[in-house]
């Protein structure tokens, strides 16, 4: 049977070079289920594959939206079956998917929850709920969604609460209670994992490199945009204030490393149901 092999990680475990090897290897194509980098304006800051790399096998799903272009995870589970079914028919006996999304990746294994969607009073109200307090509410609702989740996603935080409120139960719970698509092909998933210490000096390590490699400059470019919640994500808010003036680079800095092996540690949470 045709088979979706997955490689998933925490950010900086080395997926990228990995699934290009097995691809290589396979004779195969990769999608990508990292949902920062489908967004052509944005490379430095979400480690997008080097040009290299991406001649080295062929990739799906990078580069391939405007942060200007609303993509959520239902459009991205149609358009990936779309490839993922048509590699098939071309005669692929493998493919491939690579990421850290969590949610992506479980978008591919067995399809996207029907959830409710909310009044607009709901909505109304939660979007102009301060960040902070919508943690608060999430941790009193849903404690076992809040202890995984990016608390720095304000849309995933949004988005538990809209459940939460329309349904009367904890996101979690209707996530638990979700009926997986049967996919006509075998999955595998496999987990690449690094010891914490190599981790963390990694990261530390690519955050230089990004800053070094012109991060700030990006982070500039993307000044008109700032208010999509594409770009309320590590690597670029930190940096907003450091362009206003309220806030030095070298603060900037080590406030990306620590948010991004916060990050790490939930993915590294998440990909232990793999294990």
């Amino acid at each position: 049977m045709k088979k979706l092999l997955i490689l998933t990680g925490p950010t900086a475990s080395g997926k990228t070079a990995e699934a290009i090897r097995l691809a290589r290897e396979m004779g195969t194509e990769i999608l990508s289920c990292d949902s920062r980098q489908f967004y052509r304006e944005l490379r430095i800051g979400v480690a997008r594959p080097t040009e290299e790399e991406l001649a080295a096998a062929t990739h799906h799903f990078i580069a391939c939206r405007s942060v200007t272009e609303p993509y959520n995870i239902s459009d991205y589970e149609r358009d990936a079956m779309v490839v993922i079914n048509k590699l098939f028919s071309e005669g692929h006996d493998t493919v491939i998917a690579v990421g850290g999304s969590g949610l992506y990746v479980d978008a591919l294994r067995q399809g996207v929850s029907s959830m409710p969607d909310p009044t607009p009073e709901i909505r109304s109200r939660l979007q102009q709920m301060p960040i902070e307090e919508k943690r608060a509410q999430l941790q009193l609702l849903d404690p076992d969604y809040y202890a995984r989740v990016d608390l720095c996603n304000p849309v995933r935080l949004q988005r538990a609460l809209e459940v939460c409120y329309m349904t009367g139960l904890p996101y979690s719970h209707v996530l638990a209670d979700h009926r997986p698509t049967l996919r006509p092909f075998d999955i595998e998933i496999r987990v690449v994992q690094i010891p914490k210490e190599e981790l963390r000096a990694r990261i530390d390590h690519r955050v230089d490199q990004m800053v070094a490699d012109g991060l700030l400059d990006e982070v500039r470019s993307l000044l008109p945009h700032r208010h999509l919640s594409t770009l309320r994500t590590v690597g670029y808010r930190e940096l907003f204030p450091v362009l206003d003036g309220t806030k030095n680079l070298a603060d900037a800095v080590a406030e990306i490393k620590l948010n991004t092996w916060h990050y790490a540690r939930k993915q590294m949470t998440w990909c232990r149901r793999y294990i």
